[in-house]
């Protein structure tokens, strides 16, 4: 998969519209709390500035009513901290992306210079891929960028639209989106062995598809979190209150009896960490196989902990898409933190350890681990899409080398 770089571009003295995913955590008083993504994004932004282009930058930021402005949304904080990553002004004209006011501002925008647009998403044609909508956008641009991995499995008017309304005009890739892709296609194609995918997370609806094409590529396939219930359920092992996905009851079957025809091995967990609620407060208990009455499965337990970190410690090559209990709740982090070790220690020894976005990203972050494996990504549902080995609408936008 051979597409455009924005490095092969010429961009001096042209406009370029990059879609970037500054779609960062606030906290209650719109200070930015992890500004991985806007750092993750500097490589292109200073490509571009460096060789006398123009960049207009657009994002999302969480989930507004997409009814217009609102502040607890607003963009404006990114583009403040993106100002003191550069070291230079980045103009933030308006409230909203395509008034007159964000017109005049990309009119006037110089060679090297940097600006932001409001939040997309303030608009309902941005999730729509509305056409008018794509069309007052790429009217910005004399060239398209997209370095937004995090959305590029989304067909979005910024993602798609765009680029769709500016054919014709380079359609290239940021350097973040190229990595992000070289990474995880390259492991997947050519993985040193023995590979293992570790895959966790609340809901096995969202890994069905994940885990049927790992199965004829890993050599193991760890499950944790959440997720693992509809299978032991399935083992005939009693949950108790845990989540339990009864609509995935027959797809969790089907991948168990598949499992069996492949090379690859399926590992449950054979003990839980268990409270009777989600909190720091709760009684804890630990059950083995079966989970006793009244009792929620929070975290994979130290028996599984242990044959976890062993398979990983003798894996050359490793995946990681979403945590092993709510680690976001100390008594319940033990088992994303034991997989975080196992896969650091992996790669102090040579192996290649990615982690593929999303709650992973963010388990490695909380326990300042981020720095110790060959690369985290920055999108958990497209790193998932590339597992999946299914399109991506961003890549498929942009041209071909």
């Amino acid at each position: 998969m051979s597409k455009l770089s924005i490095e092969h571009v010429d961009v001096a003295g042209r406009r370029v519209l990059t879609r970037v995913d500054f779609n960062v955590p606030l906290d209650e008083h719109g200070t930015i709390t992890d500004d991985r993504r806007i750092r993750a994004a500097l490589p292109t932004i200073k490509t571009i500035l460096a060789r006398r282009g123009r960049v207009i930058l657009m994002s999302h930021l969480g989930r507004p009513a997409e009814a217009g402005y609102e502040a607890k949304y607003s963009l404006k904080p990114a583009a403040e901290a993106l100002s003191k990553l550069l070291g230079k002004p980045v103009g933030f004209p308006s409230q909203d992306c395509t008034d007159a006011a964000a017109a005049a501002a990309v009119e006037r925008l110089g060679d090297g210079e940097v600006l932001l647009l409001e939040n997309l998403r303030f608009h309902s044609g941005e999730t729509h891929n509305d056409a008018a909508f794509a069309q007052k956008l790429a009217r910005y641009g004399q060239v398209y960028c997209n370095d937004a991995f995090g959305t590029a499995h989304r067909a979005h008017a910024s993602i798609v639209g765009v680029p769709a309304a500016m054919a014709g005009a380079p359609r290239a890739a940021g350097l973040l989106l190229l990595a992000e892709v070289k990474y995880l296609s390259d492991i997947l194609q050519h993985p040193q062995r023995p590979f293992v995918a570790v895959l966790g997370g609340a809901k096995v609806s969202d890994k069905l598809g994940a885990i049927r094409r790992l199965l004829d590529i890993v050599d193991d396939v760890l499950v944790g979190g959440a997720m693992a219930y509809t299978f032991l359920e399935v083992l005939g092992r009693r949950m108790g209150k845990s989540r339990v996905e009864h609509d995935c009851i027959k797809d969790a079957k089907e991948i168990i009896e598949l499992a069996a025809e492949k090379k690859a091995e399926l590992f449950f967990p054979n003990d839980h960490v268990c409270g009777k609620e989600i909190s720091d407060e709760t009684p804890i208990e630990v059950f083995e196989d079966h989970i006793g009455e009244g009792w929620i499965g929070l975290d994979i337990g130290p028996q599984t902990q242990a044959r976890y970190a062993e398979r990983i410690s003798k894996a050359r090559t490793i995946i990681w898409n979403g945590p092993m209990g709510v680690f976001e709740v100390g008594p319940f982090s033990v088992g994303t933190k034991a997989v975080a070790d196992a896969m650091a220690g992996a790669t102090g020894k040579g192996a290649t350890t990615v982690i593929g976005g999303g709650d992973s990203a963010a388990a490695v972050e909380t326990f300042g681990m981020d720095d110790r494996f060959s690369h985290v990504s920055t999108g958990g549902g497209a790193s998932l899409r590339l597992l999946e080995g299914r399109s991506m609408p961003g890549l498929d936008a942009i041209d071909s080398a």
